[in-house]
């Protein structure tokens, strides 16, 4: 058996070949080639592999696994992966029906992708690609080497097939932001007055790994500061807490944000937490099937231009999954750098969106929810909605 070669198997796509090639076909792709660390996994059905899970580099290049469809013809896909991948393949086939794990650079992993084009007759096609996560001399290599092929941005087509998430992907994304509010809420009970912010963080970390999931990053403030960076900073008596915190389950983001307090809250943090969550129960109030994303934006900023605490506040919401914003792209340049090009559109059931509201208190300091939803026909469903109030510190 030489799997570098292409070895052919048979086993049934992990996706909607035909919404896939629907998305291709609007967008003017014949052949896609997805190059992204988070559209290959979806595209093999999950898989990810653990050498290059936390890296890219080795040698004077990196690693660029690449998934090669043609649109109509599952039965011409192919998987272009590093040299050590033959024994995953070997373990657990990958539904590719052609596997050419034989690759150690950018270069190589190009060349057999234009081979494997060639070799189904697609040498002229419009190829779509993922600029963002090509490098420029794969890319160049490819066009050099395919003449009469034009290139096409795919993102857009591959981030619409992963906005509606499958019961299975639901499931990961309900532990992941379960498991997460579970570690958090642990790790604001475990801290004390004179623990550190690099204390807590430490914390946070082994609370999720010891719940399986993998930590990604968290952002956290004390006091009456917004800085949410690591830092030496002790927690005093009398202040409050934000811990926001990304862990991953299966590939699949967990991204919330609880508040905490080293004693009592007095009135005026319970007011002012209350204000957040009110905005946020405002823009729940629109969520559900068929409604576009606008009504939920403008329920919550329509509450907000209200609020007292109106010009320190802000409404954000955005679509997760794999990756913390995807689609649906709902807000433009708020705070994220993208066009919230999916804000008319009709949200749908399986999608899952963040909604979040911070408030930049002046003296009190940094105060957020951030929830994560996903649609359903009447409305949606919360995950991980414990902890949304003041949680005690030092208990």
């Amino acid at each position: 058996m030489n799997i570098s070669a292409g070895q052919t198997i048979a086993i049934e796509p992990p996706f909607d070949t035909a919404r896939l090639d629907r998305l291709m076909e609007e967008a003017g792709i014949d052949v896609l080639l997805a190059t992204s660390k988070h559209n290959t996994q979806y595209l093999l059905g999950g898989y990810k592999f653990i050498f290059f899970a936390a890296m890219d580099a080795i040698g004077h290049s990196r690693y660029l696994p690449i998934v090669v469809y043609e649109k109509g013809a599952p039965d011409h896909a192919a998987y272009v992966g590093n040299k050590m991948e033959g024994s995953e393949h070997h373990n657990n086939p990958f539904w590719t029906p052609n596997v050419h794990a034989a690759t150690w650079g950018t270069l190589d992993a190009a060349a057999l992708a234009v081979e494997h084009i060639k070799k189904i007759g697609k040498s002229g096609a419009r190829i779509g690609i993922e600029p963002g996560f090509l490098p420029s001399d794969a890319r160049d290599f490819i066009g050099s080497r395919l003449d009469g092929a034009r290139f096409v941005d795919a993102t857009h087509a591959l981030e619409r097939f992963r906005s509606i998430k499958t019961p299975a992907e639901l499931e990961k994304l309900r532990l992941a932001s379960e498991l997460i509010t579970d570690s958090m809420l642990a790790t604001i009970a475990a801290a004390r007055e004179g623990t550190t912010k690099g204390e807590i963080i430490e914390h946070l970390r082994r609370e999720e790994t010891n719940r399986g999931l993998h930590f990604e990053y968290c952002l956290l403030t004390l006091g009456a500061s917004h800085n949410r960076a690591r830092s030496p900073q002790a927690w005093a008596k009398g202040e409050i807490l934000s811990i926001d915190s990304g862990g991953n389950y299966h590939g699949y983001i967990g991204d919330l944000c609880r508040m905490g307090v080293l004693g009592e809250p007095d009135a005026e943090l319970q007011d002012l937490l209350a204000e957040v969550d009110a905005i946020q129960q405002a823009a729940f109030s629109k969520v559900k099937a068929g409604a576009p994303g606008t009504e939920m934006i403008e329920a919550a900023e329509t509450l907000l231009r209200k609020s007292p605490s109106a010009a320190f506040t802000d409404f954000f919401c955005h679509g997760m999954g794999l990756i913390t914003h995807e689609a649906p792209f709902l807000m433009t340049n708020h705070p994220v750098a993208y066009e919230g090009i999916d804000g008319d559109r009709p949200l749908d059931v399986g999608m899952v969106i963040s909604v979040e509201t911070t408030m930049l208190h002046p003296k009190r300091g940094f105060i957020k929810l951030e929830d994560t939803l996903t649609i359903k026909e009447g409305g949606y469903e919360m995950f991980g909605e414990r902890g949304r109030g003041w949680n005690r510190g030092g208990v």
